[in-house]
């Protein structure tokens, strides 16, 4: 598989791009010299550090302009993790500075990195409504607004579901939560570099990006913060990103991000891999018929993304069989025994369907060759494991 590396590259299809990408050749050009020599500690007044910190600016730069932001309102991070937790805590602990309120809204089907952070702030007493969604996997608009109080001090919902790919309505929330004078966050791991990400357009005042969703390496991320927001720092330190996140920069992973989202504005608009997943939905709708469902909205979706339920199946027993293929479920297994994806139960979807869910994520280096050597495999084993 082009770009991809693994025990049999040849025959390894990798259709888990929404768990993570690989670094993008140019990606990984772009960062190299920063890992052989340029190795300064930014903040020194040396050689070694010489150019460093504009090298920085720019990658700041190159991710505000894919934003739409100023690049004064970017903030390095870790990943995508961190910057959910800066935006949360970050909000919760300026807001109880200033006694404005502890009250948080989100949904019940938010990535563990919004949930849990959370579930820790309601032990600090924050309170936390979290708002469900419908069987699309889609939250109403006019359900958040009724979850409004007078201390509310934050809402959070992310912009697409990284499992069944829904699309969330980010601007009819943003003009509720500016409405009622609400700051408003939104995870965007998933859509940076799928579909357009502009801040001004959705509204938002804080948004999440992770560098391994975005054909950059792991633990490096980017919190975009509208200018006048508030936010308490989350690492404490010497005053690197303005005060606002200590640590002496990761300058290889920074330029890596800043390429990776030059290259997600370029191609946000790519029709290819709406294509290719449409060609595997209507490849296993004709192969199975009712034996399989879809679930996510079928309009208003990530385009990379498909998730189908093999009925009355487990998806991690039919994934077993299938060992080059690279994709997942999001069911939980614990001893034994697999429990349905909690994104799945709060969409309204029973055991006996949700089970046997598997989530194909398509990316960049995606052929058609592989949706259709993918569509083979299934044609050719599963209808004796599902008992055709």
């Amino acid at each position: 598989m082009a770009g991809i590396s693994g025990t049999d590259a040849l025959n390894s299809i990798y259709l888990d791009y929404n768990a993570s990408t690989p670094v993008a050749p140019e990606v990984l050009q772009e960062m190299w010299p920063y890992l052989q020599r340029h190795y300064g500690n930014p903040s020194s007044s040396h050689w070694a550090a010489a150019t460093l910190k504009e090298t920085i600016e720019t990658a700041r730069s190159k991710i505000a302009a894919a934003l739409g932001a100023n690049a004064g309102e970017i903030i390095f991070t870790s990943g995508g993790t961190e910057a959910n937790n800066h935006a949360l805590k970050g909000v919760f602990f300026a807001a109880r500075q200033r006694e404005r309120g502890c009250h948080i809204i989100t949904t019940t089907i938010e990535h563990p990195a919004i949930l849990n952070p959370c579930a820790f702030l309601q032990t600090l007493g924050a309170e936390v409504t979290y708002v469900p969604v419908d069987r699309l996997g889609r939250v109403a608009p006019e359900d958040i607004e009724r979850a409004i109080r007078s201390d509310t001090i934050l809402i959070s919902v992310m912009h697409a579901n990284s499992e069944v790919g829904t699309i969330q309505p980010i601007e009819d929330i943003a003009k509720i939560a500016e409405h009622h004078g609400i700051l408003f966050h939104t995870d965007a791991a998933q859509t940076f570099g799928k579909i357009p990400v502009r801040v001004d357009s959705l509204g938002v005042d804080l948004l999440s990006v992770a560098g391994h969703k975005l054909y950059a390496p792991k633990g490096i991320g980017a919190l975009y913060v509208r200018e006048g927001v508030e936010l308490a720092p989350l690492v404490h330190g010497a005053g690197h990103e303005y005060g606002r996140r200590a640590g002496t920069e990761n300058v290889p992973y920074i330029v890596a991000l800043g390429k990776a989202a030059e290259l997600a504005a370029e191609q946000a608009h790519s029709p290819a891999a709406h294509a290719l997943r449409e060609a595997l939905r209507e490849g296993f709708r004709s192969a199975f018929g009712d034996r399989v469902r879809f679930h996510g909205d079928p309009k208003l979706s990530l385009p990379n993304t498909l998730n189908v339920s093999f009925v009355g199946m487990n998806g991690q027993d039919i994934l077993r069989q299938f060992p080059e293929i690279a994709a997942s479920t999001g069911s939980a297994c614990h001893s034994g025994s697999t429990s349905l994806s909690p994104v799945l139960r709060a969409m309204g979807v029973s055991e006996y369907e949700g089970l046997g869910a598997i989530r194909f994520s398509l990316g960049r280096f995606t052929t058609r060759e592989e949706i259709e050597t993918v569509l083979a495999l299934f044609q050719e084993r599963l209808p004796s494991i599902i008992g055709m």
